[in-house]
């Protein structure tokens, strides 16, 4: 059910362009894409567990047969461990599914086939072998760097010049943000910390407005109204 829920989150992101702060490795959005698998993708993960992974996948090249099956392999059925370090089945009923030399494969599909059966009640699945790893990772969770740039094009100015000195020192603060510093910074404008690899499809904006009441000071709408009064606290400017 998790990985099914995985799925679903997927779905939802590339449905409303919300993107997921998620960090999978390559070999994740490979598989979802049915593109097969190389040795470095297997290299960048876990190498622990995909190598175990591997090992029952493969198992036939090391000489292994049926009978010698279970003393190489620890695993009696379709189980495989939590994050909280239990074992759990990995399909319905996969405790009572024993773990044979037949059915390898079919333990390593499975857990895949989950997560592709949970986009499928949000998005068409079958467009997703249209797609290669790195197009699918970036529709369900955008660009990992918050470009600043990008920023300046979807921003909207109320009252105020984007040529005006307030405005050009908080944009140069902000390009003197670390990546993780610029994160905290959508955290606050919108809750978010991921932008859509697709500018067009970043709906929701923020804006920068005068505040006449208070010393000329700008302010960014919503819950980022005391940003630029931050920014130029930390500039020194009153």
């Amino acid at each position: 059910m998790q990985f099914k829920f995985l799925g679903i989150l997927m779905g939802v992101a590339i449905r409303t362009k919300k993107p997921l702060d998620l960090h999978l490795a390559p070999l994740v959005w490979k598989q979802l894409c049915c593109v097969p698998l190389t040795l470095e993708d297997l290299e960048e993960v876990d190498l622990l567990y995909v190598q175990t992974l591997n090992s029952i996948l493969h198992i036939e090249d090391s000489g292994i047969t049926e009978e010698s099956f279970h003393e190489m392999i620890p695993l009696d059925s379709f189980v495989g461990q939590s994050a909280d370090g239990k074992m759990v089945p990995i399909i319905p009923g996969g405790n009572s599914i024993p773990l044979t030399f037949s059915n390898r494969k079919e333990y390593v599909e499975r857990q895949v086939a989950a997560v592709r059966e949970g986009m499928s009640w949000i998005v068409p699945v079958p467009l997703l072998s249209l797609l290669t790893a790195k197009q699918l990772e970036q529709m369900v969770c955008g660009m990992p760097e918050i470009s600043v740039e990008v920023l300046k094009k979807v921003v909207r100015y109320r009252e105020v010049d984007e040529q005006h000195q307030l405005v050009q020192w908080f944009w140069h603060t902000l390009e003197e943000f670390s990546n993780e510093e610029r994160v905290l910074f959508m955290r606050f404008v919108s809750g978010r910390s991921r932008l859509p690899a697709n500018t067009a499809d970043i709906s929701q904006r923020f804006q920068i407005m005068k505040v006449d009441r208070v010393s000329k000071i700008f302010f960014l709408s919503g819950n980022v109204c005391l940003c630029c009064f931050l920014v130029a606290c930390m500039l020194g400017f009153k």
